[in-house]
């Protein structure tokens, strides 16, 4: 991480460098601040996480906090787990959230326990306080951890049997593995900072699984003809393969060392995959049969994202240190053209017809429509400083963008670029897609620690997911 800091700084601010090194030290500073990862890779150990149902109608009275939640090995031994949230409440807690998660030694496990810090009860004259137990109070169901591998396990509060006699509380839970939904409905959320990718059910807007990965998960392409999902691993220089119908890791990719992959396409009707490697300035082919890296060209410094147009014959690359974008001929694997852009290009959507490409830039107002058959610049619009993800609506050319502090998306009109809608989302929008079978926008906060479905007739919310890291990337069957 240092050494792709370093190389920033070279490239971007060379006339400070020169000036100050006491500057320059400070930058470095800040950069190794900010590792790739929050939570250390699996190595030895396997992972659970305990994802909370929401209560049931007849708990509308009750509230509890939680001190500590421990996972029980066979033995007898409490591993504690890290508490996402410690307040659980009816009204509070409408939607699956992620109660905790911990690194554990693979073997047996009888099940948990729940330390209760306190407990009330709305009555009609007041809070009542209920008594609770003073060591934590154990929940049977036998699970297994295996090394490298993740596990999901989902809990229901039983009301009844947690509230003994109206002045007592002892949290009894009802415990499952959740299933595994249809491969149609299923959809992934790669998690940069925990190492995983999570399984969701988009028909019920729940996470299913956990299936762990490389370190540092980024960018992720579908194939859904084949059932597999690429995730590109910054931090391990590699692609992992995903089977959507086994829930696992079935294979991987090794790329060459300091290569930084961060974002991937796969070419319509081809099985040709594409990486953007990000610390070695090029875009590898990838050949998805034989998981064999084929070609890779030079492209611009710092290449962060891709994209492909419809017909699969090129790719344009947004390298956002040296402010252009390559243009790729995807047959010859050669670049073909290169064009200077506003600073720090990060993303670009083409339109319905794919003979316009807009583009966001981090360090500019602007959005840049590119007329694609002359690859020159035919607009400028105002969208004020901050923009950070796009999305067209392939149905009606409607452009979504988010932009950084803002928590919500604004919907711009195609022909005067003038805002006529704004999505409320609570937090930053980092990524966006759509789901082509729901008509559903779906909205990655990373900050939040969520993702939103919306829906895009309605706009309104259709489902909410929690995660205990913050989510980088989605994709989904059905994804259009």
């Amino acid at each position: 991480m240092v050494k792709i800091c370093m190389r920033f700084y070279i490239n971007k601010f060379r006339p400070l460098f020169l000036i100050s090194v006491l500057l320059s030290f400070s930058f470095l500073l800040s950069c190794q601040a900010k590792p790739f990862s929050i939570k250390p890779a699996l190595e030895e150990n396997g992972e659970v996480f305990l994802y909370l149902q929401p209560l049931s109608q007849e708990a509308e009275r009750l509230k509890f906090s939680l001190e500590a939640v421990y996972a029980q090995k066979d033995d007898g031994k409490e591993i504690p787990l890290d508490l996402s949230f410690t307040g659980i409440a009816f009204g509070k807690d409408v939607r699956q959230r992620c109660l905790a998660t911990g690194q554990l030694p693979p073997g047996n496990y009888r099940g948990l326990s729940f330390k209760v810090k306190d407990a009330t009860l709305t009555t009609e004259e007041g809070a009542a306080g209920l008594s609770v137990p003073e060591k934590p109070a154990p929940v049977e169901f036998p699970f297994t951890i295996r090394r490298q591998k993740a596990s999901i396990l989902a809990m229901t509060l039983k009301y009844r049997e947690s509230v003994i006699e109206g002045f007592r509380f002892s949290p009894a839970f009802s415990v499952s593995v959740p299933a595994r939904p249809p491969i149609g409905l299923s959809g992934y959320v790669s998690n940069s900072d925990a190492h995983d990718v999570a399984a969701i059910d988009k028909g019920l807007g729940e996470v299913t699984g956990m299936i762990a990965t490389g370190t540092g998960p980024h960018g992720m392409a579908m194939d859904q003809m084949r059932g597999k999902v690429y995730v590109a691993l910054t931090a391990d220089d590699a692609v992992d393969v995903i089977d959507a119908g086994a829930g696992d890791v079935i294979g991987g990719i090794q790329l060459r060392r300091g290569d930084n992959p961060e974002e991937l396409a796969l070419v319509p009707g081809n099985r040709t995959l594409l990486s953007t490697n990000a610390g070695s300035d090029t875009v590898s082919f990838i050949d998805a049969g034989s998981l064999l890296e084929t070609e890779r060209v030079l492209v611009g410094q710092n290449p962060v994202s891709l994209l492909i147009d419809s017909t699969g014959s090129r790719a344009y690359v947004f390298n956002t240190l040296s402010n252009t974008i390559s243009v790729i001929d995807i047959t010859g694997k050669t670049v073909i053209a290169t064009l200077s852009t506003e600073p720090e290009p990060l993303r670009g959507q083409f339109n319905r017809r794919g003979d316009r490409l807009y583009v966001i830039h981090g360090r500019s107002p602007y959005l840049t429509i590119i007329d694609v058959p002359s690859l020159s610049v035919v607009r400028r619009e105002f969208l004020g400083m901050g923009a950070m993800s796009i999305k067209v609506d392939s149905r009606t050319d409607m452009l979504y963008i988010g932009k950084k502090f803002e928590d919500g998306v604004s919907v711009y009109d195609p022909l005067s670029f003038q805002p006529v809608d704004y999505i409320q989302t609570g937090g930053t929008v980092g990524y966006m897609t759509i789901d082509g079978d729901e008509n559903n926008l779906y909205l990655v906060m990373p900050e939040k620690k969520s993702l939103k479905a919306v829906n895009l007739i309605s706009r309104k919310t259709v489902f909410e997911i929690d995660f205990c890291e913050s989510p980088y990337w989605i994709t989904v069957m059905g994804e259009r």
